[in-house]
């Protein structure tokens, strides 16, 4: 995967005799030798590149000669149950890639935690242009209002996916996702919880009394959002959907609700762009990709505040997961209280998709 300088990158650690400019928690050589075993022909020096920006799996750049790749794998340190599983994601990248969704090539798979530390897979490097900002900079006002439809094509194409004709018939439970999900993650937040919070008690309680029913099964991504897409160097569309670690067998409307938080967050609030002058931009209203997903696959149904109150709940726990990690010292990135904050303003604004309603 190329990214775009909206994505940082730093540290670069090169295998010679000199000490590594990357400080690494794992030994780069023991990595350079699975590599070599598990990927015939490898030529010349392993250069490694740390990819910033992410709170979750930390990723690498893996560089040789002759082959560009990407490592991603599990932090170190104690993890919440079922989190951070990247033997999911090498598993559906693998399935993905017998259908047209676009998906990096999957190379290898390592379980062996005595190589980096924890399990990891590597991937086949990507060009194209990644955008931490929803909003696009950089890009022309026309480019804009194609790739926000391109995302909403891609999703389409997610969703339609046959799941069992590719062998993901045991990835997940057909049947009754929200109740599953809000389950989980109900049990995550006690696990990480780092403060009281009650607007996420108050959610968890109105969820649980509005759960609708499975009217579709698809492939879920989990982070459908503009910062895990990958756009092509120069052209308006997706080349690749990145960060699969949340996929699972779902509810097609939890992937469009969460895709769609970013016409209701602010930009200091992690996906949001609500407050940038859209339109002057090129960024199309939320009803027109919404229409445009709804236009090719009506079956999904239309979203409803249930929709966004649960993905903005699931959001919050997630970054309060990560507030927890900070303060263990295990997360990639973010100040605790930057992370605690967010899950507080997450929680608020789903409490207001839950009144009246």
């Amino acid at each position: 995967m190329a990214f775009s300088p909206s994505c940082n990158l730093f540290s670069t650690y090169k295998m010679t005799n000199q000490s590594p400019l990357l400080s690494l928690e794992f030994d780069p050589k023991r990595l350079d030798e699975r590599l070599r075993q598990e990927i015939p022909a490898l030529h010349g020096t392993m250069h490694l590149e740390r990819i910033t920006g992410g709170q979750s799996n930390p990723t690498f750049f893996v560089s040789y000669d002759n082959r560009r790749m990407v490592l991603r794998k599990k932090p170190p340190g104690q993890l919440l149950p079922s989190a951070h599983a990247v033997d999911r994601e090498y598993r559906i990248l693998a399935a993905l890639a017998k259908t047209d969704v676009p998906v990096p090539p999957v190379i290898a798979f390592v379980g062996d935690a005595a190589v980096v530390g924890t399990p990891f897979y590597v991937m086949g490097r990507v060009e194209g242009r990644v955008f931490a900002d929803p909003s696009l900079p950089g890009v022309s006002p026309e480019d804009r209002t194609s790739m926000f439809m391109s995302m909403a094509d891609t999703l389409v194409g997610l969703h339609s996916v046959d799941w069992k004709a590719i062998g993901l018939s045991d990835f997940g439970q057909p049947e009754a996702y929200y109740p599953r999900q809000l389950e989980r993650w109900s049990r995550q937040w006690k696990l990480s919880r780092t403060r009281d919070l009650p607007e996420i008690e108050q959610l968890i309680d109105w969820l649980a009394s509005r759960l609708p029913a499975n009217a579709m099964t698809s492939i879920s991504h989990g982070d459908f959002r503009i910062g895990n897409l990958m756009f092509h160097p120069t052209q308006p569309r997706v080349v690749a959907v990145l960060d699969w670690e949340l996929s699972t067998l779902g509810h097609p409307l939890a992937d469009l609700a969460f895709s769609a938080l970013a016409w209701h967050l602010d930009t200091n609030q992690y996906m949001g762009m609500k407050d940038r002058d859209l339109s002057l931009i090129g960024v199309p209203p939320e009803s027109a990709y919404l229409a445009r997903y709804y236009q090719q696959l009506p079956m999904a149904g239309r979203l409803e505040p249930f929709h966004y109150a649960f993905a903005l709940f699931r959001l919050a726990v997630i970054f309060e997961g990560i507030a927890a990690r900070s303060l263990s010292g295990s997360a990639v990135t973010a100040e605790p209280s930057t992370s605690a904050g967010l899950s507080e303003a997450f929680a608020r604004i789903a409490v207001g998709f839950t009144l009246d309603r």
